[in-house]
């Protein structure tokens, strides 16, 4: 009987609207169920030539056992090359792979993320950055304080993938890459490129 009275008074129904509405917005907001899958992506990197002496630092190493040719191979075919590189390291979420800049054989830039493994989360995002990659607690909250720039929603928290960088976006100062939560404002992992 007792129940049956609670169950007509106003106070308890609010409460129990307040109480899903919260859980609502929590699932929302915190969509734990990403944790649990992962999205795999296995797009074609490009083919970055080796130059036939040493110009590129020893430390921008290029993967060639996922990369697969851009275009088709022959004598006179253009090749792309590579600006930077550099491997991810973790922040909030244990993160590996590496990331390169590449300039196309038509002189577009790209960024392709070679091998990466990152948790999934929600709104995950891929920026290039100024700032510097740090290790620890204190490198997880830096890259929104200086200039950025957003490439776009991260593809798949698993596998080999790229995304345009636009034309107009100055590479000089952007020394680095995030796999930056924009939700909760913390980077996942992080590169230096050099």
């Amino acid at each position: 009987m007792l129940s049956r009275r609670l169950f007509r008074t106003p106070l308890t129904w609010i409460a129990i609207t307040v109480l899903a509405a919260g859980s609502a917005f929590g699932l929302y907001w915190f969509q734990p169920w990403k944790l649990l899958t992962d999205a795999e992506v296995a797009e074609r990197l490009t083919t970055v030539a080796t130059p036939a002496s040493s110009a590129a630092p020893a430390s921008s190493a290029t993967p060639t056992n996922s990369a697969t040719p851009a275009s088709p191979a022959g004598p006179d075919a253009a090749t792309a090359t590579l600006v930077s590189s550099g491997d991810f390291i973790s922040h909030e979420h244990d993160t590996s792979g590496s990331a390169r800049i590449v300039r196309t054989a038509d002189g577009q830039h790209r960024l392709e993320l070679v091998g990466l493994d990152t948790s999934n989360g929600p709104d995950l995002r891929v920026w290039l950055t100024d700032q510097p990659v740090i290790e620890g607690r204190d490198g997880w909250h830096v890259f929104d304080d200086g200039r950025w720039v957003e490439l776009g929603r991260l593809k798949g928290n698993r596998g080999d993938q790229g995304y345009a960088i636009p034309g107009d976006v100055e590479l000089s100062d952007l020394t680095s890459v995030s796999i930056w939560c924009k939700r909760f404002a913390v980077s996942f992992g992080a590169a230096a490129l050099g």
